[in-house]
This record gives C-alpha cells, sequence and structure tokens, in this order.
C-alpha cells in the first residue's frame, strides 16, 4: 500500500512534526508539502536531515492547485484554516492539526484514545489541542466511571514553548524563556470549549471547569494535573483507568506520577492518579509530548484509523531518552 498524503503548514512545528511521522511512515508516501513564508524552498534547507524526501518543493498554499491525495495534515494557525479546507476535495480525507474545526459540525473531533470508533469512519477529523489531549486523556476514565463530580473541576497544566508554534515570535526567544515560568491566558485560554465540551460527552453531564496554563522553560512536554471531587481511592481510580484504557495501545496508566520526558518524541499518554476520600479529593496527571499526541502524533493516529491501518503504523518510537 502507498498511501498519497500531503501536509499544509510543514515549516511550523506541528506541520515539521507530521513530516517527521510522514517520512518513516510505511505506508504513507508523501507527495505534496505546502505553506507560505516557506514557499518556493525545497524541504531539505528547512530540514536538512531529511533523505530523498528533502527534493520535494515547498508549495504556496492553494486548495485549488494539490494534487489527488488521499489524506490532506493541515497545520495552520487558528483561524487561517476554515475558509481554505472548506475548498478541498470532498474525496480528500484531512486531518486539521489547527484549532479551527474542533466540534464544528461536519468534523469528528478526534479523540482517537476515546472515540476510534467515530473516527475510522470520518472524512473530516479535528485534532485535539495539546493541552485537551493530556488534560482529558487523564480525567476521561473518571467521568466515564462517575469517579469525580462534574462540577469545580481544577486543571493546572504548563506545557513547552514550542506550543506556542514557531511564529511565537520574539517574546518565546531564549533570553526571554530561560529562567522563567508564567500562567497565561486565564479565564479564556481557546482550550476551555473544547474541553468542556469533550468532558462533558464522556460523563454525560455538563462540567464546570477552571482551566490555568503555565509557560515553563523546556522545549517539549505538557504535564497537566487535574484535581476534583470524589470519594474513590487510589486504586479504585487506577482500576477505572485501566479498564477505560484496556486496549488502547498508545496509553500507560502508572502508579507513579508521570514525567513528560517519558513522553518525549512519541505519541503516548501516561496517565496516574492519588486520592484522598476522606478529602473528597481526587487527582489526576497527565503526562504528553505536545507535539506528539498533542499535535502531529495522534493526527497520524487518527489517519491510521480513517484510512483503516492499524492505529500504531508509524508511532511506535520509544521515547528519547535523556
Amino acid at each position: 500500500m502507498s498511501i498519497p498524503v500531503g501536509i499544509v503548514g510543514v515549516s511550523g512545528y506541528g506541520g515539521g512534526e507530521a513530516l517527521r511521522l510522514c517520512a518513516s511512515h510505511p505506508e504513507f508516501k508523501l507527495i505534496y508539502v505546502a505553506g507560505e513564508s516557506s514557499a518556493g524552498s525545497k524541504l531539505i534547507e528547512k530540514f536538512p536531515s531529511l533523505g530523498p524526501l528533502g527534493d520535494l518543493r515547498i508549495q504556496k498554499w492553494d486548495p485549488a492547485t494539490i494534487p489527488k491525495l488521499e489524506m490532506l495534515f493541515a497545520s495552520l494557525p487558528t483561524g487561517e484554516s476554515r475558509e481554505s479546507l472548506a475548498q478541498v476535495p470532498k474525496e480528500t480525507r484531512m486531518v486539521d492539526i489547527g484549532g479551527d474545526h474542533r466540534f464544528v459540525d461536519g468534523w469528528t473531533y478526534g479523540l482517537a484514545d476515546v472515540w476510534p470508533d467515530k473516527i475510522r469512519h470520518s472524512t473530516r477529523v479535528a485534532n485535539p489541542g495539546c493541552y485537551p489531549a493530556a488534560s482529558i486523556g487523564a480525567l476521561a476514565p473518571l467521568l466515564a466511571h462517575h469517579l469525580i463530580e462534574p462540577d469545580g473541576i481544577i486543571i493546572n497544566a504548563m506545557s513547552g514553548v514550542s506550543g506556542a508554534g514557531r511564529g511565537g515570535g520574539s517574546t518565546f526567544g531564549f533570553a526571554e524563556i530561560n529562567e522563567d515560568m508564567m500562567a497565561y491566558g486565564l479565564l479564556k485560554h481557546a482550550h476551555m470549549p473544547e474541553m468542556k465540551s469533550a468532558m462533558g460527552e464522556i460523563g454525560g453531564k455538563p462540567v464546570s471547569l477552571t482551566f490555568t496554563p503555565h509557560l515553563v522553560p523546556i522545549t517539549r512536554g505538557i504535564l497537566s494535573t487535574c484535581y476534583g471531587r470524589g470519594k474513590a481511592t487510589t486504586e479504585q481510580c487506577l482500576a477505572a483507568a485501566r479498564e477505560f484504557y484496556a486496549d488502547k495501545p498508545f496509553v500507560r496508566v502508572v502508579d507513579k506520577p508521570p514525567h513528560s520526558k517519558w513522553a518525549l518524541g512519541t505519541n503516548l499518554l501516561f496517565v496516574s492518579y492519588a486520592a484522598d476520600p476522606d478529602r473528597n479529593l481526587i487527582i489526576a496527571i497527565g503526562a504528553i509530548d505536545n507535539l506528539g499526541k498533542g499535535a502531529a502524533g495522534q493526527a497520524v493516529q487518527n489517519a491510521n484509523l480513517m484510512m483503516g491501518l492499524p492505529q500504531t503504523t508509524g508511532l511506535l518510537a520509544t521515547a528519547m531518552w535523556p
């Protein structure tokens, strides 16, 4: 099998990670890459480690000129993809890594470890955001088993700088970020609506949520610490997660708090739990690579499902260490 695929926004961090995964994917044949500022360049000028794919030239993004593709990965800034992706031929399956199509009519929310069957039957999939991938992933078993109350959930999450994208500008330079941490997007972060929608669907009830994201001086990784009210024990929470994710190849339920580095360069999600029934408190922790499970890794997992391939195809790399 040789499935022709393309990537839009290939020179950004999410698109570049999709390129890395597609380049070694045994069933995908990358024949089209597109961008804006990078248009006209060869891939090897942006990604010197590429082999024969390096001669592929980056096209200026225009949905009217794309070749015949079976799968298109779109990694465009939020707010820049809805109009152009609407012009892509219906027969071309798409995964939107950006934020414009999450919980939009006609698009399936691509939380691959929770709703794989929905994705298998879809031609348009909206990838979850990076924070939701870690946070919903940790909370989903508790919500599905009704071990936490849907009201008053608190999420404190930390992300590496690559989550801001290559267009982050001078405020995300080394001198600005090194030896510094900051909270941002208070009370109005763009990922709040999708987290509330997904969590409400998983638990069957609307949720109330406080979400505080933090930027930390690492390149890649997300650690999300979530707090909920419930009387379950730590052992019950772990058992619920192991049952919920029993057949999910990318989820690791672990007994101790995970590290973001455990997932570095992979599509893995690590989850763990600590509970104190006497305090009516449950802590759920999720750790991912924000460019892996939080972006391109899950996008390729979704594409595998859409194309009828095993979920793990092209995604079995172990984490980089140290």
